[in-house]
Order: structure tokens, then sequence, then C-alpha cells
């Protein structure tokens, strides 16, 4: 895999004839919508196969599989054209295999509304391990809130692909907000604990769940091992036969405050959970200032203490896979930013013929532009955080540097090429 950055002057035909790779497979594998206006600062990612195979006549992609000695998730994943599905044709060129990947095996996690374009899910199924589904919210007597359009879709498609669904839990309140009383309503009632626990265990089995994801988020310091017991209730409820995750805030000491993170006991919860995802990410959000959703020195702060009081074989690291538009300057209290997939914010520096550039401490690209609603007088300055190949390979190159289990995506509502491209290309994805 090589990461090749736009420059002034590039197109699609001159960068294929500088690596050696046919310019169709470049646009296929990056799914290019405009290829013939490449924005400068924009990441490519080339891709070299070991393998091919030209489909003939009476084949399948089965029999293709079977032929080869690898699985139909590896086929999907070595060629993103065939979105996810079996069908194939004769004359069709197929990569079978790239080199070995360099970073050995890692387990991946995405979260995804039920509501999920279907071709964007099967797109990206065969990435991952589990797919955590948002979400189950809890009533304050207990009885828990399905997810907006029911789940019942989604976990059937995700067994297509050998990938485990996970319940998601939350303390979403029946107003769909995330709810610090709620949370310490139920993790201070050891009765209303055993009802929460027993209403998911129920829906789990009902469902045909593999495990689950607890997020609880503005716990109050006060129930913190009340969380804890939660926690403990779910483990023997449900046994060896499900996997338990619990997602936590992005702390990097014990003693940091802010009812976001005092709740969230990293010893504890590490200790009692068979996996923790670690939100590595919302430094740059929605009303604060312009920053990098993720900027790698704040997730190493994270994962240094992170890995110091929990077993890092049990941590998943948290990838974003969005960023976030400013205008400028930045009011506090007053300023919004607008989230954005990062392929829209590529089409955005597109339209606006904005440069992309690369801040190499945050390991996040980012690019200004003018909006001129009226006239010249009227132009309000304009920055965007957002994600590419690079800050995708900075990130996912942490997972075997800190020794951890493997990457959490939120969210992946939308298709973000580069990331998978570059994750397949470093990783074996484990599937259960």
């Amino acid at each position: 895999m090589t990461i090749y950055t736009v420059k002034e002057g590039d197109s699609i035909y001159s960068i294929a004839r500088v690596f050696g790779v046919p310019p169709s497979r470049i646009i296929t594998d990056n799914m290019l919508t405009t290829p013939g206006s490449l924005v400068p600062g924009q990441d490519i990612v080339i891709l070299y196969p070991t393998r091919t195979h030209s489909v003939r006549g009476g084949e399948t992609l089965y029999s293709i599989a079977e032929d080869f000695g690898v699985t139909l998730n590896d086929l999907y994943r070595n060629n993103p054209i065939l979105d996810g599905s079996p069908t194939v044709f004769p004359g069709q060129v197929l990569n079978i295999s790239y080199e070995t990947p360099p970073l050995g095996e890692i387990t991946s996690l995405g979260y995804a509304y039920p509501f999920i374009d279907e071709t964007v899910l099967r797109r990206t199924l065969p990435y991952l391990t589990y797919l955590s589904v948002f979400t189950y919210g809890i009533t304050d007597d207990g009885e828990l809130i399905e997810p907006q359009g029911g789940d019942s879709e989604i976990i059937r498609i995700a067994k297509e692909y050998r990938t485990v669904p996970l319940m998601m839990l939350t303390s979403l309140n029946s107003e769909g907000y995330f709810s610090n009383e709620l949370a310490s309503r139920i993790l201070g009632d050891e009765e209303l604990q055993r009802k929460v626990v027993a209403n998911s265990a129920r829906v789990m089995r009902e469902k045909g769940y593999g495990g689950i994801d607890v997020d609880f988020e503005y716990v109050r310091p006060e129930v913190r091992e009340g969380y804890g017991r939660f926690i403990e209730k779910l483990q023997a409820e449900l046994g060896d036969d499900y996997v338990v995750f619990v997602s936590l805030a992005p702390k990097n000491s014990p003693e940091q405050r802010g009812l976001l993170y005092e709740g969230h006991d990293y010893p504890l919860l590490g200790r009692l959970a068979d996996y923790v995802l670690l939100m590595t990410y919302e430094w740059g959000y929605t009303f604060g200032p312009p920053l990098a959703v993720s900027p790698i020195d704040q997730v190493r702060r994270v994962l240094d203490y992170g890995t110091s009081v929990i077993d890092p074989d049990k941590i998943q690291l948290g990838v974003p896979n969005y960023g976030y538009d400013w205008p400028l300057p930045y009011v506090r209290g007053e300023s919004r930013a607008k989230s954005l997939s990062n392929t829209e914010a590529v089409e955005l520096a597109r339209s606006k013929g904005a440069k992309i550039q690369y801040d190499s401490e945050a390991e996040s690209p980012f690019f200004t532009y003018y909006d001129r609603p009226m006239t010249y007088d009227d132009a309000v300055e304009h920055i965007v955080w957002f994600q590419n190949a690079r800050s995708a390979d900075a990130m996912l190159r942490l997972v075997p540097e800190y020794g951890l289990n493997g990457a959490s995506v939120w969210n992946i509502m939308k298709y973000f090429p580069s990331l998978w491209l570059v994750m397949n290309s470093l990783f074996k994805i484990r599937h259960e």
C-alpha cells in the first residue's frame, strides 16, 4: 500500500503511470466519483495485488473463493467494487490477495443505526468483527426502548458476513437524550439494575445478538461503583456465550474532572468487561472550538493512561469517521459546527477551490474556504477538520504500538473508502 497525496497538476493517469497500476483500479478502489477533478492535498490509496483472477463463465464468487482457499470476506475486502455482493461476471478481474498484512490480526467494531443504507452496510460488514446497533434506551422504570426502525433486519444481514451483532444499551431516555439522572437512577438502585439486566438478556436471546455494548454517559461519580455492579450482573446473567463491551470516555488520568469522565472508573470497568472501547474522538465537536476530531497527541495521552490500568488486549481504540465545518471566527456559546462525512469534506474542498492541508502534530487534514452568499462583504470564512487515509493510517498504527485488541469506528453510516483500504492493508480482520 502507498498513500499518495495529490499535487497541483496531477491526474489519475499521471499517478497511475508513476505507480504502474491501472487508472481504473485506482478509481474503483478509492471509489472516486470525480476522478477527472482531483483536489490538491487529497489522499489516494494505491494497492498492489499479488494474485488476480479473471472470472470465467460458470464461475461464482463462492467457487472462486474455494478454488483459491480464501473466504468470501477476503474477496469482498480485496474488491470494494463488489459492494459486498457475490455477483460477478465473465471477464471481471478480481484481486485474490495482497501481501500479508504487516501488523497482524485485530478485531474491529463499527456502529450503525438500523436505518443505514443497505449497500453501505454490505460494503462495510466484511471489515467488521462486531457490529454495534445504535441503540436501546431505557425508561425510568427499567423497560427497554427499541432502536428507531427496529433491529431484526440489520442483525440478519450482519450474520451473513459472520459479523457478531452487539446490542447497544445506553442511558438514552424516552426523549432520546443521554440522561445523567436516568443513569444515576439505574446504577444506584440494585432492583432496577436487575430488571434492566433481565430485560437486556431476554432481548439479546430473542433477537439473536452475540453480545452487548454498554454506553452509559455522564455518569455521576457517586454511582461509579454501581456501574461496576451493573456490569457484574450482566456478566453473571449472560455467562460465557455472550461478549460484554463497555464504552468509556477518553480519560487521561484518574483525577480528570468533568461529568463525562468521573463516573467511568477505568480499572474497575476494565477488569469487569470483556472489552472496553475508548471513545478517542470529539476534541473537535459541534459546539467547541475548531480542532481535529482526534488529535493524535491527545489520543496518545488517553492510551498512555488506559493501558496503564487496563489490560491492553481488552482495549478497542475509537476511530472517528466524520469531520466538522466551523464558521469563523469561533464564538463560544454561539458558534455551531456542521458535521460532514470525510468524502463530503473532499467534495466541499473541490467545490470551493480549497487546497487540503495536513497538520502533522494532530495527524489530521484540514482546509479553509469562504462562503459568499451575497457579496464579498458578506463572505464568511470556514475551517474544516476531517479524516483521510494518512490520519486513518496514523490512528490504526496505534493499535499494535500499544498492544490493543482492535479498533472501533464511530460510525459507519457514511462509507469512507480510505479507512477500509488502509485497515485491510495493515491488518488481518478477525471474524468469529
